[in-house]
């Protein structure tokens, strides 16, 4: 009988020691260096799998100490490696790609892997195995039916982040001596991969019919509610692309490596595809919103692009960015049922989307201060960086009240509300709200997404709830 130290331990490495894909993770490390290396993907392909692997291999870089590994399967290779298992890194990814992993992890004895010549993948990996160890002289870990080929040739088979179909086939074919299972891939995943949670932003473009006191207008209604389904599927698109661009970034993150691709839980190549549907349904419900609707969308998802690849590293332009970002949202319902847009909202919601901005940063330097780094990875912020910031946040937030503070003493209200003295109340609410938020984010308690807070915070929802009753109050009686 062969004890298991005898027998070589051969690993696959994407799905299986990874979550993700390294072609895909070095795609995208490379379009996002250089993005016109996009053209000669396909020349590269027709030369074959094994060329295009090593083309993007050295055209692209990675961190191998945050990619998404299988932790429960990496310590239990750590415990094989200290009992004396020879291990072998055995993988379709490119020949310099893992290398540098093996030598990350220390745990591999060997590395084969494709080298321009040969995709080892299926069929060839378990040729070359077999040539290697023989047959049924090696065990094998992998996760996908392309390994089957493989495990048909192994003495046993560790089976990791696999399909019940996958397993099964393994244990038609093969002794199956550990099954390692995959993360949840429920919907609840691809909720989170959408943002579901910050649609609830693109309730601002209600705020132009709702200031305009235009609620009994049903078909503005309707061109508003098919506008927010056209911004959400827009801004989930773009999420997604940003999530995808920044995934080193959000794997250096405490909070932000447990997004859906950053930890692995959903494959990059799913995000590569629903970005663009995403986008075209986005724009194809937009020509049936009304108005000058369109263009402002259209803008809108320029404006994201622009941020996530450029303007989110520069120092206070990415926080103007943001304000503006937001701002747009209630040009965008203005422009869906033909209103015009008055300067005082508009200098209200740019300072007050202004500060809410400076608290995400503020919130963010928190967290580096906190785990001692010295520079926010992709941003242009140092850590010292932090005081300023929270300066600068809060003077935005009391302009904004002081706009409205100013708004309310204008011939605007006295047109609009019956009792505008209610509507004064507004002032200390703002006041109180701003203040509270700064006060949470100044004792590190503040999410590093405000809206997050605000909707399970709270004074937020109270200071809301006020808010509204004091407009209704104020309208009581409807237009003088």
């Amino acid at each position: 009988m062969i004890i298991n130290n005898a027998v070589p331990l051969c690993v696959d490495l994407d799905g299986t020691l990874i979550y993700s894909d390294m072609l895909h993770e070095s795609t995208l490390s490379m379009l996002k260096v250089k993005p016109f290396a996009a053209l000669r993907l396909p020349g590269w392909l027709l030369q074959g799998k094994a060329v295009l692997k090593e083309k993007v291999a050295a055209a692209g870089d990675f961190n191998p100490a945050t990619l998404p590994y299988n932790q429960a399967f990496v310590d239990w290779l750590r415990t094989q490696h200290a009992q004396g298992r020879r291990l072998i890194l055995c993988t379709a990814s490119d020949q310099k790609i893992a290398q540098r992993i093996a030598e990350h992890l220390q745990v591999f004895d060997e590395v084969m892997a494709s080298e321009g010549a040969v995709n080892l993948a299926g069929a060839n990996k378990a040729d070359a195995l077999v040539q290697r160890f023989g047959e049924k002289g090696f065990d094998y870990a992998g996760n996908s039916s392309a390994d089957i080929a493989v495990w048909e040739h192994a003495r046993k088979a560790v089976v990791v982040n696999a399909s019940a179909t996958v397993l099964q086939d393994a244990e038609s074919c093969v002794e199956v001596e550990q099954v390692f299972a995959g993360p949840n891939k429920g919907i609840a995943v691809w909720r989170r991969v959408l943002r579901m949670h910050q649609w609830l932003k693109n309730i601002l473009l209600f705020i132009p019919l709702i200031a305009a006191h235009r609620i009994a207008d049903m078909d503005a209604w309707l061109s508003l509610l098919l506008g927010f389904l056209a911004f959400s599927l827009c801004a989930s698109s773009v999420y997604i692309a940003n999530d995808l661009l920044d995934l080193e970034s959000d794997r250096a993150h405490p909070r932000k490596c447990q997004r859906p691709f950053a930890s692995g839980s959903v494959p990059v190549w799913q995000g590569c595809i629903a970005a663009p549907i995403l986008l075209l349904a986005s724009f194809g419900i937009a020509c049936h919103v009304g108005g000058s609707f369109l263009p402002w969308l259209v803008g809108y998802f320029l404006l994201t692009c622009l941020y996530s690849l450029k303007l989110k590293q520069l120092a206070l332009v990415d926080c103007l960015t943001l304000a503006l970002l937001y701002t747009l949202r209630i040009l965008s319902g203005a422009a869906a049922v033909s209103l015009s847009m008055s300067f005082w909202l508009l200098a209200f919601s740019g300072f007050l989307f202004l500060s809410l901005s400076f608290v995400k940063r503020f919130a963010e330097l928190q967290m580096q201060i906190l785990h001692n780094k010295h520079k926010a990875h992709g941003r242009g912020y140092y850590s010292s960086d932090a005081p300023l910031v929270q300066m600068l946040g809060i003077a935005s937030g009391f302009s904004a009240v002081l706009v409205l503070a100013m708004y309310l003493n204008s011939k605007e209200v006295l047109l609009l509300y019956r009792n505008p003295e209610w509507v004064w109340g507004t002032v200390p609410v703002m006041l109180f709200w701003i203040s509270w938020m700064w006060l949470r984010a100044a004792r590190g308690e503040m999410h590093d997404d405000p809206l997050v807070f605000a909707v399970k915070d709270k004074a937020s929802l109270l200071a809301g709830l006020v808010f509204a009753i004091l407009l209704v109050a104020g309208s009581v009686g409807g237009m003088a």
